[in-house]
């Protein structure tokens, strides 16, 4: 449809409110309307949040129905009764992280306890607020009118059409898949142990392995290194990057979001702006299904969300009788656990429908787990309850509708503390009037200094405290639960039960920068260190090394020590600070790895029983510019020998010969040891991996870390986590093809200047839809592939003028 078209069909007349600067404001109209523009990025606009909804729904489904529809049978328990019990599940940050059977449990207790609906019947905070409810009341309306204009039978992606489990929506669904999203920083760790669950003396199916004692520090060492595992194996994490007036060149704020989701199911990201006008007016990305901007801009404000340091849920070690084990003892008296039989429907191998039921066990702290990330917590003197700080939480609904109408950061900041429901998350912000804000206000629970000094287990000590320290690894708690006292106290600051009081929660609002890359509070601006409750994270901690790129990345560009011209951000090279993807790693480590190989006698080094020639890679490595580029040839190399140097320790464990200081902690440690044994053999390892593997010492990167898209072999820029590149990209396979399993998702650049619309920029890594046969299946995977960006239509103008702009008018 041309622009002329659109702006009759829309209307330019001022409706209430101020309109973007610059920008004629529109009419409502009369029914939702949607505008696609370039990429299939969708501009929805309506009178109501209803119709928005209406509209966020018909085009997340026309994307992503088949993604949706197994989302809801997940939430459902029902993936077994369609999918068999033994296929695997996705219900927290990891993918296929545990059995359709297991999942179905654990989702059918939480449906049987009705906790999703009891949610629904509280008024905000504590339930959703009037707007949210309108927003999926429409939501449901677009999913299901996009679903029977289509039919089952003819739906385009094969993932699903025809399939007997996609049907039409209610809004217990969309509330249900919302409330997933909000828990899943705790079921990842604990579904398992709390659907196998089972006291002494069950029947061996209910039962894990019996496994050997272990000391209270050999079980918190092992919970630690599972943690820590999990999270570079798939779990989530980010970059953020919020700039003010002092450190921006033409403009008053900027912000860089760089969530790193998922690649696959429930968890991809899809992008919408979403506009009632004069009212709401919004544009970014939210997880598929949520009706909002999760990560984004509106007119004044643009916000961003990274994984942080605090774990969502407790454990609470209860004495059992040794008779009666599910009697367990609180404040010197036994109390009987609660015992609650959850049943599932199953698909039988040939084709039949049975029943399995389990008794699943809770105490007054929450549910029994044998285990944590598969380190067993056996249930014989005593047991282990859950307590999980984000099961009452429905809130962060309401958080996002704020977030999604700020006007400044202290905005951000009122609307985080007021609902307290930002699920495991930190928040960072920009604002038109110059701000840049930190803030980590969360769900967290109410655990002081004092309460866990006085309430810790050994075992929750060692968690707790870090005695073994390992990267990006949340404090844990375990706590005495033979003493009421120590379950989480209320305060009386808190917006439910149990949670810590939200004002002493660290927060830093600057005028040069702050930042975060999943480490702690304590660097948001190494100029100020922050301090808080223990439960929050570290302080005076080794900082990871991508939190190091970004920090020094930042202070070289808004001092302008970076080599660019000019002193602060501009978009241009905000975008060059991701997309350079340079390795803080090697920064601090490749001289000494080409001196170590340089030095081996004869180039010979023998490893594992290998003589192994490393001369090859000696001019390979002296010659790489540090960079995860496409083209860049050593790269692979240098991945390969890290992963054999670092081996999962943490950073400061390898042999450097500045250690740590906690008074430089962005540059320390440094100067790699080339003279130490490891560093040879680890090179030895990677040179040995890489020939049995046929790929050559100085294969581009673009040879070996690639997506396949409809047989098309992408090539993807940017490396893992471990080697401190802020562009992190996770390479795997995913049903047998290659792939990232998790990394960069919806990325995007925003400035505000004194007056005008915002100046965005953004990319979806993995692209708009899942279904192979969508034009929008890998378009923005090749944009991204090539270290493009597509230039934000955000004002009515804007969408007018694009030249791909199809309208469908939900009438």
């Amino acid at each position: 449809m041309a622009a002329v078209a659109v702006a009759s069909l829309l209307g330019t007349t001022a409706a209430a409110g101020s309109p973007v600067a610059g920008s004629p404001a529109a009419a409502a109209p009369d029914k939702p309307t949607i505008r696609y523009t370039e990429y299939g990025i969708p501009h929805i606009i309506a009178a109501d949040l209803e119709g928005l909804g209406e509209g966020y729904g018909y085009a997340a489904a026309k994307d992503n129905v088949c993604t949706l529809a197994d989302t809801y049978l997940m939430v459902n328990a029902q993936r077994s009764r369609y999918l068999g019990p033994d296929g695997k599940a996705s219900p927290g940050q990891n993918q296929n992280s545990t059995t359709n059977l297991n999942s179905d449990l654990y989702f059918q207790r939480i449906n049987d306890n009705h906790v999703v609906e009891g949610l629904i019947d509280q008024p905000a905070p504590k339930g959703p607020e009037p707007e949210v409810k309108q927003a999926i009341h429409g939501y449901v309306q677009g999913y299901n009118r996009y679903l029977a204009e289509t039919g089952v039978n003819n739906i385009s992606d094969p993932a699903c059409r025809g399939a007997a489990w996609v049907r039409p929506i209610t809004e217990l669904d969309v509330y249900r898949h919302a409330h997933a999203e909000i828990i899943m920083g705790s079921a990842d760790p604990l579904l398992d142990g709390e659907v196998n669950a089972a006291p002494p003396g069950a029947s061996a199916a209910a039962q894990p392995a019996a496994a050997p004692a272990l000391s209270p520090k050999e079980t918190g060492n092992r919970i630690r290194e599972a943690m820590a595992a999990a999270r570079q194996q798939g779990a989530m994490g980010s970059n953020a990057l919020a700039v003010g007036s002092q450190g921006v060149s033409g403009g008053t704020g900027m912000l860089l979001a760089n969530p790193h989701f998922p690649w696959q199911g429930k968890n991809r990201m899809w992008q919408a702006q979403l506009t009632i006008p004069g009212r709401f007016n919004v544009s970014g990305a939210s997880l598929l299904g949520l009706p909002a901007v999760n990560i984004g801009h509106n007119d004044d404000v643009a916000w961003t969300h990274t994984v942080a340091t605090v774990a969502p849920f407790g454990l609470f070690d209860v004495q059992v009788d040794p008779l009666h084990p599910t009697n367990y003892l609180v404040d010197g008296s036994w109390q009987p656990m609660t015992s609650q039989q959850v049943g599932v429907d199953v698909l039988n191998p040939d084709g039949s429908v049975g029943r399995v039921t389990r008794t699943l066990w809770s105490t007054r702290y929450g549910p029994i787990t044998t285990s944590i990330l598969g380190t067993p917590l056996p249930w014989v003197v005593s047991a282990h309850a859950v307590r999980d700080a984000n099961m009452d939480n429905l809130r962060a609904l309401n958080t996002w509708f704020h977030l999604d109408q700020a006007k400044d950061v202290n905005d951000v900041v009122n609307s985080l503390e007021t609902t307290e429901g930002v699920p495991f998350f930190n928040t960072v912000a920009s604002d038109r009037k110059g701000n840049a804000l930190y803030a980590d206000i969360q769900a967290a629970p109410n655990i002081t200094d004092a309460h866990a000094q006085s309430c810790l287990t050994l075992t929750g000590q060692v968690l707790f405290n870090q005695q073994l320290r390992l990267p990006n690894v949340p404090p844990v708690s375990i706590f005495d639960g033979k003493r009421s006292e120590c379950d989480w106290p209320n305060d009386p600051n808190a917006v439910a039960p149990g949670l810590l009081d939200p004002h002493v929660q660290p927060r830093l609002i600057r005028s040069d920068f702050v930042g975060n890359a999943n480490d702690s509070a304590w660097l948001a601006n190494p100029e100020q260190p922050l301090s808080f409750p223990r439960v929050m994270g570290d302080t005076a901690q080794p900082r990871s090394l991508r939190t190091q790129e970004l920090i020094v990345t930042a202070q070289n560009r808004i001092n302008g020590t970076d080599g660019l011209p000019g002193r602060g951000f501009t978009p241009e090279n905000m975008r060059q600070l991701l997309f350079a993807d340079n390795s803080r790693a090697a920064d601090l480590a490749l001289n000494a790895t080409v001196s170590a190989c340089q030095g081996a006698p004869f180039g010979l080094v023998l490893v594992d029983g290998n003589l192994v020639n490393i001369s090859e890679a000696c001019p390979i490595l002296a010659a790489w510019n540090h960079k995860y580029t496409a083209d860049s040839r050593g790269s692979w190399l240098f991945e390969n020998f890290w992963f054999f140097l670092t081996g999962g320790q943490a950073i400061e464990k390898l042999p450097w010969r500045v250690p740590f200081d906690p008074k430089d902690p962005v540059h320390t440690p440094n100067s790699l040891d080339a003279g130490n044994d490891a560093v040879r053999n680890s090179l030895a390892r990677a040179v040995l991996a890489l020939r049995n593997a046929g790929i050559p010492l100085n294969a581009p990167l673009s040879d070996v870390q690639k997506v396949t898209r409809n047989g098309e072999q992408i090539p993807i820029h940017g490396s893992i986590h471990e080697l401190g590149v802020l562009n992190v990209v996770t390479p795997g396979t995913v049903d047998g093809k290659l792939d990232i399993t998790f990394g960069s998702s919806f990325i995007q650049e925003t400035r505000f200047t004194a007056d005008g619309p915002p100046e965005s920029a953004s990319v979806l890594a993995y692209s708009q839809s899942a279904n192979p046969n969508s034009p929008h299946y890998a378009d923005q995977t090749k944009l991204f592939s090539a270290g493009q960006w597509v230039t934000e239509r955000y004002t009515e103008d804007q969408i007018a003028a694009s030249p791909a702009l199809e309208v469908k008018v939900l009438g």
